[in-house]
């Protein structure tokens, strides 16, 4: 009986999510936005990468950011003076974003004046990736110094996203990680998901995440033709 009713409230819960990131998604494709929700742990290195990537960005599309975390405004005000805008969503503790805390602040963004929207989630390897936030893909950022151990002990982030950015690989020569056995985890767990190698410090590997972008929007732009 106990068991029963742990299901029934989990089913709730994501029904509800679920209903809010179908609110989400016809409202980026009323306003033509392109959105992606990047996950990781803390310390991986998301807000990085955002900032480089808005300054690699052809200049053709205008960004706009939603910022998770636990508390602070900081990485918000990082993107802003990267020039894109953003909002930022504190959750006081909870360890994802969920659909509804999107549809809430949504419309605090520009929307008329963004083409590509970008989601960085709360940083955590477990939950966030377990809710559909109406985005059009999900990835996965994992760094150097994290480790060869977080894809195979993180299996579900890793299954249910179609990219996995490789971060900090500038740390390479000095740290005890394989990029040949990360490879290989990641096929093992996910054979339609691809790894990217790069750094947001050295811009190493850069042109080939802003060629992926360049090709999924065009792709999604023909797609809503």
């Amino acid at each position: 009986m106990t068991t029963s009713k742990t299901i029934q409230l989990n089913e709730d819960v994501l029904a509800d999510n679920n209903q809010a990131a179908e609110y989400v998604r016809g409202v980026l494709k009323d306003k033509h936005i392109f959105c992606l929700n990047l996950m990781s742990s803390p310390g991986a290195g998301k807000t990085t990468i955002l900032e480089q990537t808005i300054k690699e960005l052809p200049s053709i599309y205008r960004v706009g950011v939603i910022e998770g975390d636990l508390a602070t405004e900081m990485d918000a005000e990082r993107i802003r003076t990267s020039g894109a805008y953003a909002v930022q969503i504190n959750t006081n503790g909870g360890c994802h974003l969920d659909a509804r805390m999107i549809a809430k602040i949504l419309h605090e963004l520009p929307l008329e004046d963004i083409d590509i929207l970008f989601i960085e989630n709360v940083g955590n390897l477990v939950c966030p990736s377990g809710y559909d936030l109406g985005q059009q893909h999900k990835i996965a950022i994992l760094s150097v110094p994290e480790g060869n151990d977080k894809i195979p002990k993180y299996p579900v982030m890793f299954r249910r996203t179609e990219l996995v950015l490789l971060n900090k690989i500038d740390l390479l020569p000095y740290l005890n990680f394989d990029v040949g056995v990360a490879l290989e985890d990641l096929m093992g767990i996910n054979p339609e998901s691809s790894m990217i190698q790069l750094s947001a410090k050295t811009n190493e590997g850069m042109d080939e995440w802003i060629s992926w972008i360049n090709k999924s929007y065009n792709q999604w732009k023909e797609a809503m033709k």
